[in-house]
């Protein structure tokens, strides 16, 4: 199959993991130099952990947010919000809790892991959304309990309404965009199988091959920017 252009379609979805990210400075997770190969999630990054000991769940969240925060979007993430705002439909299916989707100016962003600049109170059943600051207010000064970071720790469930519209988006687009995914946490992993049901033109963009390369019509092996930017062709809109 030829490459696609993303001018040719009108109801698209980007998938993104880590690798969207990754040109920006985010640090990735499972690849080399990856952030769980530095720091064991048993310690910051599961309930356990934040019912444990919660001043150390959010020192590490607060470096994580001083990491995050020195970084911009990158014109991969620039692309991808231009194209949602000419004729086509665009959703934004993300792995990422970085936020940087939204700096570029994509609307329609459905955010399977939630989102690092946001806080919840279970307590109060309520949520914060925070700038891209370190957070000082720790406790929810309703009740007293601890703010937790609003994304999704390992052992937690992906919020059901979000997978459902997730799926919905892709059952219902002509082109599917992953990119920069491992292809090994589930069940985010299984989303490609829908755009293959849908009959959408599926395209992976990744340096290398994933367990899920198998499902895709096209791949493109480099770099996010540079593979969007191909994906763009020649369209001025999307390259400005």
């Amino acid at each position: 199959m030829p490459e696609p252009r993303l001018r040719d379609f009108k109801r698209i979805v980007f998938f993104t993991g880590a690798g969207m990210s990754a040109e920006s400075g985010v640090p990735t997770y499972r690849g080399a130099g990856g952030i769980w190969k530095e720091y064991d999630y048993r310690r910051y990054a599961c309930q356990d952990a934040f019912n444990r000991d919660p001043e150390a769940v959010w020192e590490f969240h607060n470096y994580r947010r001083g990491l995050v925060a020195a970084c911009s979007p990158n014109r991969g993430h620039h692309i991808v919000a231009r194209a949602g705002q000419g004729s086509a439909r665009v959703t934004v299916v993300t792995q990422n809790i970085d936020g940087l989707h939204a700096l570029a100016g994509s609307r329609e962003i459905l955010e399977l892991h939630g989102n690092l600049w946001r806080v919840r109170c279970d307590t109060c059943n309520i949520k914060q959304q925070d700038a891209h600051v370190v957070r000082e207010e720790l406790q929810c000064d309703r009740c007293g309990g601890w703010w937790r970071p609003d994304i999704v720790w390992f052992g937690d469930y992906l919020h059901e309404p979000i997978l459902d519209a997730a799926q919905a988006a892709i059952l219902g687009c002509d082109l599917f965009v992953s990119i920069g995914t491992s292809a090994v946490v589930y069940p985010a992993a299984y989303l490609p199988e829908y755009a293959r049901k849908a009959g959408a033109v599926r395209v992976e963009i990744n340096p290398d091959e994933t367990p899920a390369s198998d499902l895709y019509d096209v791949h493109l092996r480099g770099p996010a920017t540079e593979m969007l930017a191909r994906l763009a062709g020649d369209d001025p809109e999307l390259l400005a």
